[in-house]
């Protein structure tokens, strides 16, 4: 039965801002120029432009150079873009930090975060260097000790907006296989979900190595929709059009998401206390799920 404090939280959620979709992420090679240009119209909701794993250590200050020049260019519409830096630690580090802020991207991507400490030193880095607000931060989950303190990292920061889940590092230091169903990483991706969650962050789910078996990554992209991700990290573009499929609300949802919201505003209208839509009973957190899904669709409906 709807408590009066029930309709108030239906009301706020009603209000809330629309969630911004982030169902595909794509990382680009920050040395690679010809790749940042094709970036500009590629059908993704967010780009992490990369300074790490995918640019040679001779290649790296020519590659900060560039991606700071394309964050800042203003040129990627209504995509997301981000820098991903060196890891804390490298020698790369705090000088990526420095361009990163002066670029002011939407978010600076930090890899092998593995405490709270790290989050604030890079808060405190980029703030230094002279930040926009605007810029958040994303925390890179990618060994046992990030996903044992994954609360107190997502945690650590108003600034620190998103986890990323670190997939193939992390396999690596669990000397774990890359298998179907990725059973060896469940337990460390059900650890950053519920700290994510009970954070208020969103999370992305790790890559997908295969470019060319999109039935795996379909499959995979599904299977951490099911898990609760807000959307999944790629590495190629030809996985672009099933993440951002798997990832968007289908249109049983959106109609189901309708009637929930119709039978529940008539029935309190009406003092009636319990609901049923297609057999089921509703409650205010069934309401709720019904206006983030409305709410999802708008919002990649203007895609």
């Amino acid at each position: 039965m709807s408590t009066p404090a029930d309709l108030a939280a239906s009301a706020a959620a009603a209000s809330a801002p629309a969630p911004r979709p982030r169902r595909s992420v794509l990382y680009m090679p920050g040395a690679n120029e010809r790749a940042l240009e094709k970036a500009r119209t590629l059908p993704t909701d967010a780009l992490i432009l990369d300074l790490e794993d995918s640019v040679a250590p001779d290649a790296k200050a020519e590659a900060r150079e560039r991606v700071a020049a394309a964050a800042a260019s203003g040129a990627y519409g209504h995509r997301e873009v981000t820098i991903r830096v060196n890891a804390p630690g490298t020698p790369w580090h705090a000088d990526d930090l420095k361009a990163a802020a002066a670029a002011g991207p939407d978010a600076v991507v930090v890899p092998k975060v593995d405490s709270a400490r790290t989050v604030r030193e890079v808060e405190a880095a980029l703030e230094a260097a002279g930040a926009p607000e605007r810029t958040a931060v994303w925390a890179m989950l990618e060994t046992p000790a990030a996903l044992f303190d994954a609360r107190a990292i997502a945690e650590a920061s108003p600034r620190l907006t998103v986890l990323v889940m670190g997939t193939n590092d992390l396999a690596k230091e669990l000397h774990a296989e890359h298998v179907p169903g990725r059973a060896p990483l469940l337990a460390g991706l059900s650890l950053a979900l519920l700290a994510a969650r009970a954070a208020g962050k969103v999370i992305l789910d790790g890559v997908y190595n295969d470019v060319h078996d999109l039935s795996g990554f379909e499959a995979e992209t599904l299977q951490a929709r099911q898990f609760g991700f807000d959307g999944k990290t790629l590495i190629h573009p030809k996985q672009l059009e099933p993440c951002n499929r798997v990832f968007a609300p289908t249109q049983a949802e959106i109609e189901r998401s309708g009637r929930i919201i119709a039978a529940f505003e008539e029935a309190t209208s009406q003092g009636r206390g319990v609901v049923t839509v297609d057999g089921r009973m509703i409650e205010n957190l069934h309401v709720e799920e019904a206006r983030r899904v409305l709410a999802l669709a708008e919002a990649v409906a203007g895609r």
